[in-house]
């Protein structure tokens, strides 16, 4: 007999999303300043117009960065991946879960998404950041519109995972990308005595945040030091850290990754090894600016530098992933 529709759990995959084509760039901007959760621009009247303003001057600088990755964002097609990977394995011993992709800034919208759950006859949905570390401007900011739009949907019970930066398995898949890592520079085996042996040093570069933010009580910073000191105890390397991809004209989290890459020349050194901390998925941040701006930059300083892999579809990570779900669903009281 085939299993009943309303004892599956659904898993909402939410991430930032981004423009699948050239074209896209500047609406997908205007989606992204119109959230007033992730900066003001003046009283909530003027926030579109001048969104739209922003996105406007902008979007011609942005596009140009797209064309260099391959005139799109990789980040919808990668995390469609991770839901067909983690419904795999979440599957391998029932077919309980059906898992999906919302998207805060572009297709598939969230909107799109809850109905597509609802109309398969899903009931209970549980929601997972792709942001592992809290911030109201990223996991929150989304979480608020979703509930927003699942007010429609009072049949449908949620549980929400608001973050998940000091779990095991995920701290386990982060250590073998930086072990992975540090072979590209030649390293043998890729073990920490290697990575010494060269004087590999790891930059721990996070997506940057307003200051007031963190001054209001956001946990991002918290959260992000929370990884590296999980890290730090599995891997024994020198690190820094820094916050990259800031925009506008407010104060931002420091020191930036240009200029710690400046501070890092002026300490003599040579080699070394950049962890995107705060992305679980390619996207501009490690394929524009990290692998060729921040690259470049480096090679001008006397500095090589190499990037770990993002996540994506790494079989750890998914494993990390599953593990995250399957404690999700003992907190909601879903087990069986």
């Amino acid at each position: 007999m085939e299993q009943d529709k309303r004892d599956r759990i659904g898993v909402l995959l939410v991430n930032l999303g981004g423009p699948d084509s050239l074209a896209a760039v500047r609406p997908f901007l205007f989606n992204l300043f119109s959230d007033r959760e992730i900066i003001r621009l003046g009283p909530p009247f003027l926030q579109k117009p001048l969104a739209w303003l922003i996105s406007s001057l902008r979007s011609g600088k942005t596009r140009d960065a797209y064309a260099l990755i391959g005139g799109r964002s990789p980040i919808n097609e990668i995390t469609r991946a991770q839901a067909g990977a983690l419904e795999q394995e979440l599957n391998r011993s029932a077919g309980l879960f059906a898992v999906s992709v919302g998207m805060r800034y572009w297709t598939p919208f969230f909107e799109e998404a809850v109905r597509d759950i609802h109309d398969q006859g899903i009931r209970r949905l549980l929601v997972l950041s792709l942001y592992p570390h809290y911030s109201v401007a990223t996991t929150g900011s989304s979480l608020s519109h979703l509930r927003k739009l699942l007010s429609a949907y009072p049949d449908i019970a949620v549980h929400a995972i608001e973050s998940w930066y000091d779990n095991a398995r995920y701290i386990d898949a982060l250590a073998g990308q930086i072990l992975q890592g540090i072979q590209t520079f030649g390293s043998g085996a890729g073990t920490e005595s290697a990575a010494r042996d060269q004087d590999i040093h790891l930059l721990f570069s996070a997506h940057s945040l307003p200051v007031k933010f963190i001054e209001e009580g956001d946990p991002y910073v918290d959260h992000i030091m929370g990884t590296i000191r999980a890290l730090a105890e599995k891997i024994d390397i020198p690190w820094s850290l820094s916050y990259q991809s800031k925009s506008g004209p407010v104060a931002w989290l420091e020191p930036s990754t240009e200029q710690m890459l400046e501070d890092l020349a002026r300490k003599k050194v040579k080699n070394l090894l950049v962890v995107p901390i705060s992305f679980v998925s390619d996207h501009i941040e490690t394929l524009y600016e990290i692998d060729i701006l921040y690259k470049n930059m480096a090679a001008g300083l006397g500095i090589r530098l190499e990037r770990t892999r993002s996540l994506n579809t790494a079989p750890d990570f998914i494993a990390a992933l599953e593990d995250i779900v399957l404690k999700g669903i003992k907190e909601a009281e879903w087990a069986e």
